[in-house]
């Protein structure tokens, strides 16, 4: 006989047959209905008069399309998109966080009931309580764009299924990691206003597209797009990119409907073949390389490991004979720590020492020279203590072991386009401080033609912190001060820097025009500006090697050591 039921377990059947019945209402609610009956177009609202504002928000409303792409789960956009079959097509969200992805796929004729609204600003229904299949609909080509040509289609276009039938160049990857986008460009790089007077194209704005991930979450793990190196490098290239368009956090952005086709037109280079019969001499900013922690640069014990290790990697992969640095904390024992790092697991030959500095000055960074006595002698040094200078240039005098005239090199740093003040040396078109930095470069000229050696010539290496067509470095070149690496890099690789997207140099070897014919091969090696930022020592996937040292590339020229 079976037992009486207690009253705890009568509420709880209760429960559960109100739990099944509720159950069962909403997969009729949402299962696919193969009448024809149930697929009547009456009464549905076409997805143009959504988007034009032809329901308020908040109605509940019925529409259909077809689904042109499907982002469903809490780790991506959290619904699908619907098209109508008009010319243009009109797309419109279906944000459906509880609809099951075998559902919903790409190519069936889909009606749904649910609530009309904006988010954001961008039309969508939401709060889906019907949705019925309708069976296989005629697939929709995606509309065919080109950059810029078509850039003012694009906002007629939002939510639909669109195709890029050109290349584009991967030109921003600063937020690969943190929202798994990368900016795109089409006709090449984007460069800087200041690198080129010249660049006649369409402006930035109408060449621009972001390749977007399906989802707007923070951090994106794994990160996107990577390719088997683990990097993902500005100056590679997408082609035939497909997805569905759309305007978010005031941009245009594309999520991808298939795998996207990328060209790795950007390798990672090896370092510049080394040649003992000639005379090295390279230049780079660190970006920050400070022993005291927390200051700047390294936050903790292991970033600074990391730090020095990559650095290394890079000053040991230049093999320079003669190194400009800026950027290392203005302490001796930071220079003699590099030194030590640098020297370690060389030979005796291709060690370094660090030219002694007659005024470092009061700043929190200096600049300091490197040379290795086994190449080169040290003559003489010096220092310009004169107060318009940020960080005062310094200046050794070297004699090439194996015999020749001395050079002399001077190292220097400019004041960056940072910090900005309210008022007097404001941007006006090339960053702030743009009249201090002309001040310092008319300075630097002054003083080396006081300190100068006879016929000696004298090369300035470092970060001026100016683009190539801005005031300091156009004055530089009136001054007889040419960039002596320019004729042996091509146009398309003349960058040390990549910032907001944009490439440009700023960091250079000067040297007069006397000084050219002794110049044999030259390069900047991009180790550091294409590679996303996360790969750093402080970022969330450290790279091993070389990789993102600084957020400046090394420039590096070949002389020979005699006229």
């Amino acid at each position: 006989m079976k037992p009486q039921a207690t009253r705890r377990e009568i509420g709880t059947e209760t429960r559960m047959r109100k739990r099944i019945v509720l159950l069962a209402f909403w997969l009729l609610c949402l299962a696919p209905a193969s009448a024809a009956a149930e697929c009547d177009r009456s009464g549905l609202v076409a997805i143009g008069d959504l988007r034009a504002g032809a329901v308020a928000d908040g109605r509940r409303v019925s529409t259909g399309g077809v689904v042109s792409g499907v982002f469903l789960g809490r780790e991506r956009l959290g619904g699908f998109f619907l098209q109508d079959a008009n010319e243009p097509p009109a797309g419109l969200f279906v944000h459906a966080p509880g609809i099951d992805a075998g559902q919903v796929t790409p190519g069936r004729r889909i009606q749904i009931d649910g609530r009309f609204t904006r988010f954001h600003g961008r039309p969508q229904v939401h709060r889906i309580s019907a949705l019925r299949d309708c069976g296989v609909a005629r697939t929709p080509e995606p509309v065919r764009l080109r950059l810029p040509d078509d850039a003012h289609r694009l906002p007629s276009l939002q939510d639909t299924w669109v195709r890029f039938e050109q290349v584009l160049t991967v030109t921003g990857n600063r937020e690969l990691h943190r929202y798994g986008t990368l900016q795109l460009t089409a006709g090449g790089r984007l460069w800087h206003p200041g690198e080129r007077l010249d660049d006649d194209r369409a402006a930035p704005a109408q060449r621009q597209i972001l390749l977007d991930d399906g989802s707007y979450r923070v951090g994106p793990d794994p990160t996107p797009y990577l390719d088997p190196d683990g990097t993902r490098r500005t100056g590679d290239q997408v082609k035939n990119l497909t997805g569905i368009l759309t305007h978010a956090f005031e941009a245009d952005r594309v999520h991808p409907t298939g795998p996207v086709d990328f060209i790795a037109a950007n390798p990672r280079p090896v370092p510049p073949p080394p040649d003992t019969s000639r005379l090295r001499v390279a230049t780079l900013n660190l970006e920050n390389h400070f022993l005291t922690l927390g200051r700047r640069g390294a936050r903790n014990a292991a970033e600074r490991t990391r730090q020095r290790s990559k650095i290394a990697a890079v000053l040991r992969g230049l093999d320079a004979d003669v190194l400009s640095i800026a950027e290392i904390e203005n302490r001796p024992e930071a220079v003699e720590d590099l030194v030590a790092q640098l020297n370690r697991g060389l030979r005796p030959a291709k060690h370094y020492r660090a030219a002694p500095s007659p005024f470092p000055g009061d700043d929190a960074i200096r600049v300091a020279l490197l040379y290795r006595p086994a190449r080169v002698t040290l003559l003489d040094v010096a220092a310009d203590r004169n107060a318009v200078h940020t960080r005062a240039p310094q200046l050794g005098w070297f004699q090439p072991r194996e015999g020749g005239p001395p050079l002399g090199v001077a190292s220097v740093h400019f004041k960056a386009k940072s910090r900005c003040p309210d008022r007097g040396d404001v941007d006006h078109g090339q960053g702030c401080w743009n009249q201090l930095r002309l001040a310092q470069a008319q300075r630097l000229v002054e003083w080396l033609a006081s300190v100068r050696r006879e016929d000696a010539p004298v090369i300035i290496a470092g970060d001026i912190n100016a683009y190539a067509a801005e005031e300091p470095v156009a004055w530089l070149r009136r001054m007889g001060k040419r960039d002596l690496g320019a004729p042996f890099v091509e146009r398309t690789r003349r960058y040390t820097y990549v910032y907001q997207g944009q490439a440009g140099t700023l960091d250079y070897i000067l040297g007069p025009e006397t000084l050219g014919p002794r110049v044999l091969d030259a390069g900047i090696w991009h180790v550091n500006a294409d590679e996303p930022a996360f790969l750093g020592y402080a970022g969330r996937r450290p790279a091993p090697g070389p990789w993102r040292a600084s957020d400046h590339d090394p420039v590096w020229i070949d002389l020979t050591p005699a006229h």
